[in-house]
């Protein structure tokens, strides 16, 4: 037993390494000095002051940031509602497609599902001109529009596993004691799915961030995202600037990480769950 557990945790550690060295490799090389990304030329700051001083960068950075945050809410509301009908609606005529349809972008190539809203995106065009369409100028509304399709298959799975595992008789019993349905999901469904929303939430801003394909798809001229960006800037060759930007991003989310944990400990604690009582005197 106690060499299986020494084999498990020495193929954790290989894992946990093998996932992390390049990510502590770029790291490393932010703060080099030489010009070349990859070789040491002693410790220096010089490409986060190039990284601040980089306008266009910084407004990719600032737009990713906008159309991830957007693109997730909306793919929180919509997936929510579409996990919603899933679990809580039952068998009613349609449902296999319905919820073929919501889950078809875990499984479609991001190429499919890219080249589908171009074509959407051009007919709304070609149809405006015939007076039947609807405006939609390539950009970052587009992308907002592409990334929340695709951050929707995620959250309403998500949404729809949590409900399946609900205990409804805490709902029910909120209802006997007189709460209308809108007071028995604001005080009792809502805050049972939040780690689920938070979780599809989560799930939908990092695809955002981290999409090429879609982007390339649907963006314009005015919706140059950040990973568009450093895509483009490989076929010049990189530049340290991009080590110092992978360090921002992995300080920003290690903070964000780190503040989730202690939300969570805190309502831990503040719910008890936290804390071991005491045995009373009578036990």
């Amino acid at each position: 037993m106690r060499r299986r557990f020494s084999a498990g945790r020495w193929g954790l550690a290989l894992g946990l390494g093998f996932l992390w060295a390049p990510i502590l490799l770029l790291a490393a090389y932010a703060f080099s000095a030489d010009r070349i990304p990859f070789q040491w030329g002693g410790f220096s700051l010089r490409w986060f002051e190039a990284l601040a001083a980089n306008d266009r960068m910084l407004e990719a950075a600032w737009l990713s940031l906008r159309v991830a945050a957007g693109a997730a809410t909306l793919a929180v509301l919509l997936g929510g509602m579409a996990g919603w009908a899933l679990a809580r609606f039952g068998p009613f005529r349609g449902r296999a497609l319905f919820g073929a349809l919501a889950g078809a972008p875990l499984v479609l190539p991001e190429v499919v599902t890219g080249l589908s809203l171009l074509l959407l995106f051009v007919a709304g065009q070609a149809a405006l001109e015939a007076g039947l369409g609807w405006r939609v100028e390539r950009g970052a509304v587009t992308v907002l529009l592409a990334h929340a399709t695709l951050g929707l298959a995620y959250a309403a799975v998500l949404v729809q596993a949590r409900l399946a595992t609900l205990d409804r008789s805490l709902e029910e019993a909120a209802a006997d004691l007189g709460a209308g349905p809108f007071t028995v999901f604001r005080t009792v469904t809502l805050p049972l799915i939040a780690p689920a929303l938070a979780a599809g939430w989560l799930l939908a801003f990092t695809l955002s961030l981290d999409d090429v394909v879609l982007a390339s798809f649907v963006s314009g001229p005015a919706g140059t995202t950040l990973p568009m960006l450093v895509f483009s800037a490989l076929r010049v060759g990189v530049t340290p600037e991009v080590n110092a930007l992978g360090v921002a991003f992995l300080a920003l989310a290690g903070l964000a990480a780190l503040l989730g944990w202690w939300a969570l400990r805190r309502a831990a604690l503040l719910t008890g769950e936290g804390r071991v009582e005491a045995p009373g005197r009578g036990d």
